[in-house]
């Protein structure tokens, strides 16, 4: 009988696994370490966000000061600077944002003012534009609708 339970132990050692609490140490170290992680990806994913709308700005400031060249005016009377006539007859690659989606949502005139040009842009409900000809382009943190 004794030599049974002494072969069974000694079977019995060489079987290895994990128990529950070493389970459980590792589940909470996967936890923290994601508790970490995810507020900085977020935060990452923001600045990309608002990196991609200002360089949707500076993309189409070349083609309104373009527009401005062909028609000495940002309000020419018969076909008015918009983001659309921008990419149709200047850059190709313009991305216009259709129904709040990614890019240029407007390229126009300052109100009062042929000489000047406002163009805005979004990328994940974050804004960005720019007042030109010369301006800076503008990261509208706080801005819910077009700042044009």
């Amino acid at each position: 009988m004794l030599s049974k339970l002494q072969e069974r132990r000694n079977a019995l050692k060489g079987e290895s696994g994990f128990t529950l609490i070493e389970l459980l140490v590792v589940l909470i170290i996967i936890g923290v370490l994601l508790a970490i992680a995810i507020p900085s990806y977020l935060g990452f994913q923001k600045k990309a966000q608002q990196t991609a709308a200002m360089s949707d700005v500076r993309a189409a400031i070349p083609d309104a000061e373009a527009y401005y060249s062909d028609h000495n005016s940002y309000t020419d009377s018969t076909n008015p600077m918009s983001a659309s006539e921008l990419k149709t007859d200047y850059d190709s690659g313009l991305v216009v944002s259709t129904s709040g989606s990614t890019g240029i949502v407007s390229a126009k005139a300052v109100t009062g003012n042929d000489q000047q040009y406002c163009i805005s842009a979004v990328d994940g409900g974050h804004w960005a534009h720019v007042v030109g000809p010369g301006g800076q382009v503008t990261n509208d943190t706080g801005a819910t609708s077009d700042p044009c």
